[in-house]
Parts: structure tokens; sequence; C-alpha cells
């Protein structure tokens, strides 16, 4: 049974602490957090607390604070020689406080506070200062059934800037697009069929294999009609951006920089 404290109540350290207690290998000893009103619907579940100098021992202490509050509260820890994670993906496992033993448990999904997780989609990224520590983070991340995989911090840094391009930047364009439809009453929900087949693409075959469109076509005429309809400036902005990379990776660039 491996034994771990929660240091913080967002959206990671609440689904954490979920998949935890579901876990009949993993034990919660005590959940931290500064406010403890985020946390008292658990008070009966676990021992709640909002006071670093009570916390007790245990195998794992996970922070899940924001990032610019891990090295705080890592230097805060009333405690030496014991193994202190954080789960930040831009985070430098040296921003913990080098008196105790460090690493990343680093969960690599969109993670948001009242939405259903399945851990067993949810790969778990390690990286430790000691090779030892690396065993009980696999062993953790595998009682809640979540993949494993051994990373370091320049991997962790650019896998998470890609993971702003496909999930915070790609979510911005369904925006975007509900936008667009929306101005002519048209119904965006006839589009889910393509975002999935699109997302599913992408399991089989590479991006650059995926791609389809005009800009790929070099369409240039259906590229003008597309920008005649766009009413919002920044829209015409981002249209124009996306499709000259798009020309660029594929070979069909064609000038749209002083177009409308």
């Amino acid at each position: 049974m491996i034994s771990v404290t929660i240091l913080g109540a967002g959206n990671v350290g609440t689904h954490l602490f979920k998949a935890f207690k579901k876990s009949n290998q993993v034990s919660v000893k005590q959940w931290f957090n500064r406010n403890l009103d985020a946390i008292s619907t658990y008070s009966n579940e676990v021992d709640i607390m909002d006071d670093l100098t009570s916390l007790v021992e245990a195998d794992i202490y996970i922070i899940t604070v924001s990032d610019e509050a891990v090295a705080k509260i890592s230097s805060e820890l009333p405690f030496e020689n014991r193994l202190v994670v954080h789960t930040a993906g831009s985070v430098n496992i040296h921003d913990l406080d080098k008196k105790n033993k460090r690493g990343v448990f680093y969960p690599l999904q969109s993670i948001s506070k009242n939405a259903v997780l399945d851990f067993a989609k949810v790969p778990i990224g390690i990286e430790t200062i000691d090779k030892k520590d690396y065993h009980i983070l696999k062993e953790l991340a595998l009682a809640i059934g979540s993949p494993v995989k051994k990373i370091n911090g320049d991997q962790r840094k650019v896998l998470h800037l890609a993971a702003v391009f496909v999930n915070n930047f790609t979510n911005q364009m369904y925006r975007i697009a509900h936008e667009i439809t929306e101005s002519q009453a048209a119904e965006f929900d006839l589009l889910k069929p393509l975002i999935l087949e699109t997302a599913n693409k992408v399991q089989d075959m590479s991006p650059y294999m995926a791609q389809t469109g005009p800009a790929k076509r070099g369409n240039l005429k259906t590229i003008k009609k597309h920008l005649a309809l766009l009413e919002k400036e920044q829209h015409k902005d981002i249209y124009k951006l996306i499709t000259k990379s798009i020309q660029d990776t594929h070979g069909t660039s064609t000038p749209l920089s002083n177009r409308k």
C-alpha cells in the first residue's frame, strides 16, 4: 500500500484524490489546502488540513498547486528527505526544495474539476532526481490504471507546449467556429462528427498525412470566399496565419498577407 498526501485542491488534486480513493493500492493520508472550504466536502473521507506543520509521514507528497506556488510550498514543508513531487508540465524539477527527494508526476491530459476522468486514458510522465524514486511513482501511476512514461525535463516542457497546441488552441478554434455558425443561425452540433473524425484520424496516421482542405490544395478561390465571410478582423488574421502555415508545410503557398 502506497501512502500519499495531496497538497492543493485544484483540478489535478481533486481528480487524483478521487482516483486514489478508488484504488486498493493507495492510501490517502492527508489533504492540505490553504482554504479548507475548498475540500470541506471530503472531510468524512480524508484528514483535511490547512496547517503544513500538521503533516504526518507518507511515502509521497504530491504538490498540485498553481505553477507559481510550487517552489514556495515546497520550501515551506517542515521535513526533510521525503519524496515530494509536483504535477506541473512547465515547472522544473529543481524548483522543488532540495531538502527533500524530488520528482514529477505529470498527468498529460486536460483536466476540468467537474468532468469525469478515466485515468486509464491519462498517461503519466515521471521524472525523478534519484533513479530509485522512479519505481514507487511508477507503482502509484499503475495503481490508478494510468499508462506510464519516463520522461526528462526537456521532454516534459515540449510535451506541455505541444499540449497547448492540440488542446487549448484547438478548443479556441472550436469557439471561433461556434461564433461563425451562430452568425447565420447554423447548428454547431453538425460539426461534432467532423471534430471526432479529425481526432480519430491522427490515431492511425500522421497529422501531415491527415491534412485536407483548401489551404493544402492551394484553392485560392475558396480561401478568398472564406475570408470575405469572416466578420471579425481577428478571425481573418487567424485564418490567414493558419492557412499560410498549412501552405508552407505542403508546398502550396499563395500570398495572403494583404488580403481581407
